[in-house]
Formats: C-alpha cells, structure tokens, sequence
C-alpha cells in the first residue's frame, strides 16, 4: 500500500461517532495506542452488568446473562471469521499471548523467527525460553520501508524453525507488518504462527483464515474501544491438541477421577473461572460497536487521518516525523529539536490534548537501529476531527515551556 494520503473517506460518520463518545467533550484524544475513549454502548453496558450485581448478586447476575455472555464469543468470532470455539476471553493481550506462547512444547535446538519491531513483552519471553529449552531467537531482516522482509524470512527457514511470531503493528513507527504475507511462508513450512494483534485489532479487518496464524491475541482496550482488562486469544482448532496451557483450573479442566483431569475440547481451555463479567460484556459490545461501523471503513479513516496528520507535522519546523513501513496505520511518532518528547507530551496535556512517549525500551531492536531515544505518539482514530490534528499542529508550531 501506498504511504501517501489517500482521498478522504466519508463512510464513517464522525460527528455521529463524536456524539456516541462522550470523552470527546472532555479531551482531544491522541492516544488511541494506549486506551481509546469507550463509546456510550460500552461505557452503558457495563454499568447496567455491575448494577444488575448490586441489585441481585454476582453469581446470580452472570447466571442470567449467561447467553449474553456466550454471545460476545459469537461476536469475536465474526469479527476474525473463526469459530466461536476457538476463542478464549481473558483480561488481556499480554495474558492471551503469553497463554499461547508458553503453551508451544518447546524442544532444544528449536528456532523462533521474529521481527525487529517486537514488543518488549515478547521479546523478554522468547529470552527467558531460549536460556530454559536452549532455543535460538532469530531476528528477520526488514526490506527498505522498514517492514518485515518476507524473502529474507523465506530463507531463514529450515525443519528448527518451531514458531514465527510476529506483532502485525509496533507500539512505534506506524508500520503495518505484512501479516498474510508471513501467514502464508508459514502455512507453506508447517510451521505455527503467532501473531500479536493487539494494536490492529478495531483499526483494521482482521481475518485469520486470510492472515494464515495459528493463534492471534488482542486486547479490549485500544482500536477496540472496550474496558481496560479484557482481551482474547484465537487458537486454530487443528493446532489446539498440541499445545499445552501453562496453567488450567476446574473451568480449563475438569477433575474426572481421583489422579485423573480432562482438558477441555476448545479454546476456553486457557481461560479461568473466575472473570469480570461486566468487562466482558462490554467487550462484546466494543465488538458489535466496532463491526456495526465496519472494519475497512474505520481503516480507511484511521490511515487517511494519520497520513493527514503526518503531513502536517511535517510542514512544522524543528518538526521530524518518524513512521516507516510501506503500509502505515494511525499510529504516528515524531520529535521535535527543541522540546523533549516527556515535556511535548505535558505541554500538549495542559491543552487537553492526549498524546503518549513511546521508549527505547519497549521496541529495543527497532530503536536502537534507527538511532532513537524516544519519540511522541499521537495515535488517532475514526473519532478524532480534523479539528483535534489542528489543535494539536498549532500548539507544536506556537510551543514555549
């Protein structure tokens, strides 16, 4: 895809979005990446779940929600075209990929395939399994747009290569990773495939039959526009036998006989008992929320407002854009000369502009290359007006601390 600016998209109904989010009379919110204002559906259903438990008790309220509760995996499963079986809900991305990834029976000499762009989560747990099971963490090259190179993993592979995990989109840089692309070197290779979904999951179609994995996670809290703690893992119903789950209680399991259990036939076998109902129910409406707008109208206005606004910081002085990638998303990085990034990021605050400082730390492999410190993220999405990239331009272009 094309980095530059698209034509504008009129598919979605902005000030509709506007009006069914009420954050948007409270702030300008740039930090999409981080946790995107929940609209008035979710925020609703929520509130009536924990009202419905104060009125009549926990228990007894997930009792009579329980179809409401099953539908929220008929809704995921609509959303990445699966079946409702092979989706787990949990209360996080990071649990969701690290139930899967510390699942994979591992074996001395096996290889892992990654990219340079993985988030430090990943990255720590791939270090901490290689110096138990004597595993070799491999790196794949990136082309010249700075995305995954899928020739160079072509021929990183071998009959070693147990897993290539990849993150679809970096917390940084605003690179699109070319997830199908690797979906299909790996269908071609036998070999399983993670892929960590968790920022692309409410700002683009996520189809996993298209893309190819094997397990995808993702989290409620960011394009989604669900509560904070909630997320869900899709597990491929081929796959699922051979993984095993790095923990399992009588909800994952069941205790059929004094030294005998049974692990459940689905994806639920890496879920627990005990949940936030209410979180989840409004998960399942973020997902009916964001399905209801569509998929590839809410890509098509989340990537023209971030080339939109990384053309306008570009025409700032002492303004510098970092995003690369050959396709880019709503995620936009930049620096400015003279202000560091911690202090853009308060200036803008006592605007009622939200924005996030993105680290070294966090995408080590990927910074260190490219020279980087720390960088500011505006993250916009279908909500954002061209009023709030204005806002925040004039600030940068009239900025004294």
């Amino acid at each position: 895809m094309s980095t530059s600016a698209p034509e504008r998209i009129d598919a979605i109904d902005a000030a509709r979005a506007r009006r069914e989010t009420p954050g948007c009379s409270e702030v300008v919110h740039l930090n999409n990446a981080g946790a995107a204002l929940v609209p008035a559906p979710v925020l609703d259903r929520v509130i009536s779940h924990l009202r419905l438990e104060a009125r009549i008790g926990g228990y007894e309220a997930a009792a009579r929600e329980a179809a409401a509760i099953e539908s929220v995996y008929d809704s995921a499963a609509r959303m990445l075209g699966c079946d409702p079986s092979e989706i787990a809900l949990v209360d996080s991305a990071t649990r969701a990929w690290m139930s899967a990834f510390y699942a994979i029976p591992f074996r001395p000499g096996d290889r892992i395939l990654t990219s340079s762009a993985e988030y430090a989560s990943n990255f720590i747990a791939y270090l901490q399994l290689a110096q138990r099971y004597d595993l070799s963490v491999e790196v794949v090259p990136n082309d010249e747009s700075g995305q995954l190179s899928v020739p160079a993993l072509r021929e990183l592979i071998d009959d070693r290569v147990r897993l290539i995990s990849l993150t679809h989109i970096p917390t940084n840089g605003g690179l699109v990773n070319p997830a199908a692309e690797v979906g299909q070197v790996a269908r071609e290779a036998g070999v399983l495939y993670l892929l960590d979904a968790c920022q692309s999951a409410g700002q683009l179609p996520l189809d996993v039959e298209a893309i190819g994995c094997d397990l995808l996670s993702i989290t409620g809290r960011k394009y989604l526009r669900g509560p904070r703690g909630t997320g869900l893992l899709y597990v491929r119903r081929e796959v699922l036998d051979d993984l095993s789950p790095p923990m399992l209680d009588l909800h994952s399991a069941t205790w059929v006989a004094r030294d005998r259990y049974e692990v459940r036939p689905d994806a639920r076998r890496f879920e627990t008992w005990e949940s936030n109902i209410a979180a989840g129910l409004g998960l399942g409406a973020a997902l009916d929320y964001a399905t209801g707008w569509g998929l590839p109208a809410i890509r098509d206005r989340v990537y023209q407002l971030g080339e939109d606004l990384r053309e306008r910081l570009s025409e700032l002085p002492g303004v510098r854009v970092h995003d690369i990638g050959r396709e880019r998303c709503g995620i936009v990085t930049f620096s400015t000369v003279d202000v560091p990034p911690l202090q853009v990021k308060e200036l803008l605050a006592g605007h009622g502009v939200n924005v996030s400082v993105t680290r070294a730390p966090s995408t080590r492999l990927d910074m260190e290359a490219r020279g980087l410190e720390e960088l500011v993220r505006a993250s916009v999405h279908y909500y954002n007006a061209d009023a709030d990239l204005d806002l925040l331009c004039r600030i940068l272009r009239d900025r004294t601390l």
